[in-house]
């Protein structure tokens, strides 16, 4: 028997190795980890647990019968992060370039199966070269399972893509409708058609960096949401993430003691917004002086910055925040600001993730641009998410709160259970400027003294309509609060909104404005 335990370790020994030495210094003189590094990191130490380690390719065809590949380019398995069941696959680059064919594509539908059936969130360590071009259809079907998983367990169990390599081809899909993508810069790639056949179909030179780099997704295309030096970095900041998430759509996020008064007054939220209706001052700070410690963990931080998403929490529990940035764009509502906060409401909304948000918008944003690309179907994501969505919500409207931005924001139409303002609050369907110009537009071009009448009027509206108190009359605002009393109000809010049930009508699904 022990003959057969020493055959057992061995092959277990070389199995581990990948591609071997040479290949694995290659992967770290490239400045990234290997698969088991990054398993080894992301888990508990000793937690994790192996499986299909044995699994072989049945490819045949172009000499592969002679390629031997160690537990055929995938690590799978599972184990714990900060206690909890996580399960995982790491490509392996140092095994004929962490290429997808049949079994290796099974090796993660076992993994993305299980993880459906407990009811734990899955990460995905994407570092391959595409498709095993040597088992031809049979790799492209490997894909598509992939992908029909991927769906399937949307808005069930959290999925977590972390790019670590190159991506590319059909390989970019299964990573897009995950709940969340970590890039890594310098050494993460998406890309569905490469420099070369962009260049031999189009006539565009561009390098890899440009076209599918960390930068690009996380400032210019969106797709990705988390940007960090270095791999370990990117999988620390996995850990927290997965800190706010429940494990399942069945289960409420976990909840962590609190080191922070929850009665807390802030008094520097009463000066934080200008008297200049028209100065900007940064949202993210009002954010971080409600929340538990002022921790804020931003979600897509570099795209679309005119609007803020992320988790903080209150009294120890998640809440999703969404929040307009008048430092960019005067925190104008466009159509990648749409996208983004749709996103993220809906991802909330599957995992019980109460939603608060913070209002100063002066509108949609303006231009023939933002009409041709289509800003009135984007902008229709965010009222149709907030609509859909039937965690607590709360809304707090800072400062403007214009027109059908207002709405957008979560209004108490759009199903808010809490709408609470500031006392500056303005509330209305266009600034005052803009609707003194039209009500009164004959008496300013009559009067001896046009400006003068013109402030006049400015401040008639805002006395008459613009201003929370016209709006909590009708109770479409729930209270006019004083700033520095902020973080209790919410807290309290949220807590008496933890035992809300609301439902919908029953049907196979709606039809979102995609």
């Amino acid at each position: 028997m022990s003959d057969k335990i020493q055959e057992l370790l061995k092959a277990k020994r070389k199995i581990e190795l990948g591609g071997g030495e040479k290949r694995i210094e290659k992967q770290h003189s490239s400045g990234k980890m290997t698969a088991r590094e990054r398993i080894d990191y992301l888990y508990d130490e000793g937690s994790f647990v192996e499986l299909d380690a044995f699994v072989k390719h049945r490819a045949k065809n172009f000499g592969m019968e002679k390629v031997h590949a160690e537990a055929d380019g995938v690590v799978t398995g599972y184990g714990l992060v900060d206690g909890r069941l996580v399960f995982v696959y790491a490509q392996d680059f140092t095994v004929i370039g962490g290429s997808l064919g049949e079994m290796h594509a099974s090796k993660i539908n076992k993994v993305q199966d299980m993880a459906l059936k407990m009811g734990a969130p899955i990460v995905g360590f994407n570092d391959s070269g595409g498709a095993r071009i040597q088992e031809g259809v049979d790799a492209l079907s490997g894909y598509g399972r992939i992908f029909y998983r991927n769906t399937i367990s949307s808005g069930v169990i959290p999925q977590i893509s972390a790019i670590m390599g190159p991506s590319a081809g059909g390989a970019v899909y299964s990573p897009a409708i995950t709940d969340f993508i970590f890039m890594t810069d310098k050494t993460s790639m998406m890309f569905i058609t490469g420099p070369q056949v962009i260049k031999s179909v189009t006539g565009e030179e561009v390098s890899q960096e440009a076209l599918g780099g960390a930068g690009t997704h996380n400032k210019k295309s969106g797709v990705a949401h988390f940007m960090d030096k270095t791999e370990q970095e990117s999988i620390d900041r996995i850990k927290e993430l997965l800190s706010f998430l429940p494990s399942n759509n069945l289960e409420q996020p976990p909840v962590y003691e609190m080191e922070d008064d929850i009665n807390r007054v802030d008094e520097e939220l009463n000066e934080i917004v200008p008297e200049n209706p028209n100065k900007p001052y940064d949202m993210k700070h009002v954010i971080e002086l409600i929340a538990d410690k002022g921790h804020f963990f931003e979600v897509q931080p570099l795209y679309a910055q005119n609007i803020i998403t992320g988790y903080i929490r209150l009294n120890g529990k998640t809440v999703g925040v969404v929040a307009n940035q008048p430092r960019i764009l005067a925190g104008c509502l466009d159509i990648n600001a749409s996208d983004k906060a749709g996103r993220f409401i809906r991802t909330c909304d599957a995992f019980n993730i109460p939603l608060l948000n913070l209002v100063d918008v002066p509108g949609f944003l303006p231009g023939v641009a933002q009409e041709h690309g289509g800003i009135i179907r984007h902008g229709a994501k965010m009222l149709y998410a907030y609509s859909e969505a039937t965690v607590p919500k709360v809304t707090m409207i800072v400062r403007k709160a214009y027109g059908g931005a207002y709405l957008a924001m979560c209004s108490k139409d759009l199903g808010a259970d809490q709408v609470f303002a500031w006392p500056n609050a303005e509330i209305a369907v266009m600034g005052p400027d803009g609707a003194a110009n039209i009500i009164f537009k004959k008496e300013i071009a009559d009067s001896d003294d046009p400006v003068a009448t013109r402030a006049e009027k400015i401040q008639e509206y805002r006395d008459t309509v613009a201003n929370p108190y016209t709006a909590a009359q009708r109770g479409f605002v729930d209270d006019v609060i004083v700033p520095s009393q902020t973080r209790p109000r919410l807290i309290s809010a949220f807590d008496m909104l933890e035992t809300k049930r609301e439902t919908r009508p029953s049907k196979k699904h709606g039809n979102l404005p995609v």
